[in-house]
């Protein structure tokens, strides 16, 4: 059950009606007409405890029941909303097995058939109802019987005792066990008529009239019940502007405190640093690693702190941009840091950076858990004497005990798995270095808008030369021996293969578990001839070395792992992965791990074996079959995950959006956007007293962006 402290109130009067002697939007809920402290602990269940929560808590739709939909006129595949009297119910059994309740109700032009699944206990309750009138809404389907409508949701109907589920537009709400449409209405409507004066208006009088927005009491009004359609869409805008408007401001606020001009390191150029820089590459930049090194080199000139998101699809060699930055650096005498999520990934950094440096003498050091004390102490010392110029680490490079000598650049790899408090503690390590945060994740245009709104942004939206598109194929369990049929055919061609083990996100014991299930099963009955090695996160450091050193020298063919091959692993004659139990994992993390074949010469393909148990899952696996596009796959990721979840808002700091569709609501995020940025260059520490509440309700909203120009 959801928590929250309680708020306290002034003195309340003593007898059976306990009233508050005074109203606030931080009052309990228990104190509104009609809910009382029964209704108060259900409430509860939905993150509902004071008033506040109350007047906040949206409908989820709403039905014009001023125009309901007759049943003789309706047609298959349309979302309606029904009334009619109940005429005969049923349970039918069919040979399936399922016991399906069938009730059927006349509205005098015609039946509809509703149907539930599995629900039995539904034919005692409807029987009770029979010649009572429900109201139901559901999609309609033209079936063997006429129009069926599956599994809707339903109330029953009273026309003439509650007026606010009828004949008007109503509200239908998310509810909890023990609460129903009726009373939550008429709790809601308790609220609006005792506290909405209450409510405080956030947004100066000109800016609404100038952008034709409802004041705050008219708006929550209409979002619960709207005197139309066209009113709801009103209340809607309102609202989502005000939301995405507070975000914007936050975030100017944040982007004018990071560029103050002279708060940070104006790195000189080195006349040959480009030369350096091809020097020590075994490969031809792309044109558009080249552009967005250019646009890194000439933010680090400037004496502003360079604060830049870096986007590439996987294999689109965002590493090697880094590069260039570090060259930079340790060209003026500084030290770069460079995080990772994961130690497998920092330990690839290392290996290939150090690789890279060697010839041209620069020291790289890495920092992570797994280190022996040591060669921590030893790792320490040359980063805090400035003998080291790049340390690459996991949140290792946070802790109390590592100091650097002079820290001037920071970069953060798969930024989207840390924290905003872990990127600021790294930060804090220098005096206002350069950061460059960067992610194989392709993030949606809304997205960038609303989550890096402070960052410039560079995207390398070209891959290497020669890269051939990863066929991908959807298979299901009973196809595993095909599938595994077709994968010594490839590696009797000379090729290696990955086998990905199923995603168990309870228990790393648990998913170690079965992958040394699966790496036995393969070793010792599939592939007997076959040379099969596995990997997964509980293996000491130099075990994992090995393993991956081994099949990058070909001398593996099957390499069996967990999902800590996501990022960072490089072998290209890797040519197929397959990746079971494919439906347990996400898109991006699907699209990240397919990353890891398709970096040679040769065709590479990539086979998801999964019995999809969803129709998310089922989704998710049809796009991978559909694009190797990134960006394309970000866009159905967000759709199918909804934004919270698709950038884990929880770990960011960012508060969720309440009231915002993301892809719906481009044209007011524009709007909020631009008017923000406006303000804050207009008045950048918000002193007009008409933004006072604003102002308030912003830093409220967005304490963890410490924002300290202006609190």
């Amino acid at each position: 059950m959801a928590t929250k402290p309680a708020h306290g109130l002034a003195t309340h009067k003593k007898g059976p009606s306990s009233v508050s002697t005074y109203k606030t939007l931080d009052s309990p809920v228990q104190y509104v007409k009609g809910v009382g402290e029964r209704m108060s602990r259900v409430l509860g269940k939905l993150g509902i405890f004071d008033v506040r929560d109350l007047l906040y808590h949206f409908p989820r739709r709403h039905e014009d029941r001023s125009r309901l939909a007759r049943i003789g006129n309706l047609r298959g595949g349309e979302e309606v909303t029904v009334a009619g009297t109940i005429v005969a119910v049923d349970n039918v059994r069919p040979r399936t097995g399922l016991v399906i309740t069938k009730v059927a109700i006349d509205d005098g032009s015609g039946v509809a058939t509703l149907s539930w699944f599995n629900q039995h206990y539904l034919k005692d309750r409807f029987f009770k109802m029979r010649g009572r009138e429900i109201i139901a809404y559901g999609t309609a389907q033209v079936g063997r019987w006429g129009i069926e409508i599956q599994s809707p949701e339903w109330e029953e109907f009273k026309e003439d005792t509650d007026p606010l589920s009828a004949k008007r537009v109503v509200p239908v709400y998310p509810l909890t066990e023990g609460l129903f449409q009726g009373t939550m209405r008429k709790i809601v409507t308790n609220a609006l008529d005792g506290y909405i004066d209450l409510v405080p208006e956030v947004l100066p009088e000109d800016l609404r009239d100038r952008l034709d927005l409802m004041d705050i009491k008219e708006a929550l009004r209409n979002m619960h019940f709207p005197e139309s359609m066209e009113a709801l869409e009103a209340a809607r805008r309102r609202h989502v502007f005000e939301e995405l408007y507070l975000l914007q401001l936050a975030l100017a606020l944040r982007k004018r405190e990071i560029d103050t001009p002279g708060h940070g390191i104006s790195f000189v150029i080195p006349d040959n640093w480009k030369e350096t820089l091809r020097s020590v590459l075994p490969f031809e930049l792309t044109g558009a690693q080249q552009r967005v090194i250019n646009e890194i080199a000439s933010d680090m000139a400037r004496p502003d702190c360079m604060n830049r998101l870096l986007q590439g699809d996987v294999g689109s060699g965002k590493t090697v941009v880094a590069l260039a930055a570090i060259l930079i650096a340790a060209g003026n005498g500084y030290q770069s840091a460079l995080m990772a999520p994961t130690e497998i990934l920092a330990e690839q950094h290392y290996l290939g950076l150090s690789e890279m440096l060697s010839s041209i003498d620069i020291k790289v050091d890495l920092l992570i858990g797994s280190m022996t004390a040591r060669e921590k102490r030893a790792a320490l010392k040359r980063i805090a004497s400035g003998e080291t110029s790049l340390v690459i680490g996991t949140h290792a490079l946070i802790q109390e005990s590592v100091e650097f000598a002079k820290l001037g650049l920071v970069i953060v790899d798969e930024q989207h798995r840390f924290g905003v408090l872990q990127r600021a503690a790294l930060k804090g390590k220098g005096l206002n270095p350069d950061v460059l945060v960067m992610t194989a994740t392709p993030i949606p245009r809304t997205l960038t808008l609303t989550v890096y709104g402070d960052l410039e942004i560079s995207i390398i939206d070209e891959l290497p030369p020669g890269r051939k598109p990863i066929k991908t194929h959807w298979k299901t369990a009973d196809e595993r021996d095909r599938v595994y049929q077709g994968v010594r055919k490839l590696i009797a061609e000379g090729r290696q293969a990955y086998v990905v083990c199923p995603l168990i996100e309870e228990s790393e014991k648990l998913q170690v578990k079965a992958a040394t299930e699966i790496y036995e099963h393969l070793a010792s009955e599939v592939f007997p001839d076959l040379r099969v090695s596995l990997l997964h996160g509980q293996m000491k450091t130099w075990e994992k070395e090995m393993v991956m050193k081994s099949f990058r020298a070909g001398e593996t063919d099957i390499l069996v792992s967990t999902t800590v091959i996501e990022v960072g692993v490089d072998v290209p004659n890797a040519s197929v992965m397959v990746i079971e139990d494919a439906h347990r994992f996400g898109l991006a993390q699907m699209h990240q791990l397919r990353g890891r074949v398709g970096r040679g010469e040769y065709q590479s393909y990539c086979v998801l074996v999964a019995d999809a148990n969803s129709d998310d899952s089922a989704a998710r696996l049809r796009v991978m079959t559909q694009t190797n596009d990134g960006f394309t796959i970000a866009e159905e990721d967000l759709k199918i995950r909804g934004p919270g979840e698709f950038y884990g808002t929880r770990q960011s700091g960012m508060p969720a959006l309440n009231v915002t569709d993301i892809f719906r609501d481009i044209p007011i995020l524009e709007l909020a956007r631009k008017e923000a940025f406006e303000i804050i260059k207009r008045d950048p520490k918000l002193t007009d007293p008409s933004l006072r509440a604003l102002k308030k309700d912003m830093l409220k909203k967005y304490k963890d962006f410490q924002l300290a120009a202006v609190s």
